[in-house]
């Protein structure tokens, strides 16, 4: 079964499931990656702070893992 995300999953276990989805946060302006507050921040969070749709990067972020399997 492939590793999933929701709206509520944190920056951070994703990353550390996979640092190769860092550019699908890139792209949507989140270039803080490292930083301790966004690792701990949910998508829904990290999108509502830089006004990008965080059903559309869960979207990706799941076709991204469904893809590794």
């Amino acid at each position: 079964m492939a590793y999933s995300v929701t709206k509520e999953t944190i920056i951070g276990d994703i990353l550390d499931t996979d640092f190769n989805v860092a550019p699908y946060f890139m792209e949507i302006g989140m270039h803080c990656l490292g930083c301790p507050a966004s690792r701990g921040e949910t998508i829904e969070e990290a999108c509502m702070v830089h006004g990008t749709d965080p059903d559309q990067l869960v979207e990706k972020l799941n076709a991204h893992f469904a893809a590794q399997n």
